[in-house]
């Protein structure tokens, strides 16, 4: 089946959805500037059939390079996407093992992959760990930290299990996010080492790309919101042919009761 032969066929959340992630890449390539694609993503979705969201992806090319359909209507399902693709296991140990900042700064972020024990030293300064789209070397990783008067962020995505083991003189390890239980399959980080006049945190929060997801989706459903009062209104012919205000005056009373008439 083609996008020609069904165009009036409705579309689905998903339908809508993958058209949203050729968008979402297109802008990280360059392919789009954040006003196409603000216009775009608000077309995606307030379409309602398949022939409304054909042409907002037909001039996108795919990640490969092919001419892509600009919906697929086999319903497909998902890929896992789960825990196993991102624990690598094997001889991976990791891009990167260590880091050091003193009087400056680190920061270990994006796609890389998190090694079975990171090492960093922080004095006088301070340092990231963001595992948030990270790969893990193996399914449980140490993360041992040494704060001098600096600090350690380390920050994960839900899902993962944490646990604490830091000493802190004068200082501390934040133990906030332990006593989650962690998705099945899902990774464990262990964070340990020591502080003195310094700090190691842990913070939980959402990767990038579910953020925007989500932004994305309250923009969705503000325009639907939008447009089902829009009906509302068309349904039930309402009008208003004086132009009445809020307390029932019309302007041109209103105008004469402040004398401009």
């Amino acid at each position: 089946m083609t996008d020609d032969a069904a165009p009036d066929l409705r579309a689905s959340d998903a339908d809508r959805e993958r058209v949203a992630e050729i968008l979402r890449d297109a802008l990280a390539e360059g392919r789009l500037d954040m006003e196409e694609f603000e216009e775009r993503l608000d077309a995606t979705y307030r379409a309602r059939t398949y022939g409304e969201l054909a042409p907002i992806t037909r001039d996108l090319p795919a990640a490969r390079g092919v001419a892509a359909p600009a919906v697929s209507l086999t319903k497909d399902p998902d890929p896992d996407g789960g825990w196993a693709d991102r624990i690598v296991g094997g001889d991976d140990g990791g891009t990167s093992t260590w880091a050091v900042a003193v009087m400056s700064g680190f920061q270990r972020k994006g796609r890389w992959t998190a090694p079975r024990r990171f090492n960093c030293f922080a004095f006088w300064g301070g340092g990231e760990i963001d595992l948030r789209e990270a790969n893990f070397a193996d399914h449980e990783i140490v993360i041992n930290a040494v704060a001098i008067m600096g600090g350690v962020d380390v920050i994960v995505p839900p899902g993962v299990e944490v646990v604490v083991r830091g000493i802190g003189v004068m200082g501390g390890f934040d133990h906030r996010e332990e006593g989650e239980p962690g998705d099945p399959g899902a990774p464990r980080v262990v964070v340990t080492g020591f502080a003195f006049w310094g700090g190691v945190g842990v913070q939980r929060k959402l990767p990038r790309a579910e953020k925007q997801r989500l932004r994305e989706e309250r923009r969705r459903q503000k325009l639907e919101r939008k447009e089902a009062r829009k009906q509302l209104g068309r349904a039930s012919g309402y009008h208003d042919p004086l132009n009445l205000d809020l307390h029932g005056r019309s302007s041109e009373r209103y105008r004469e009761e402040r004398g401009e008439r």
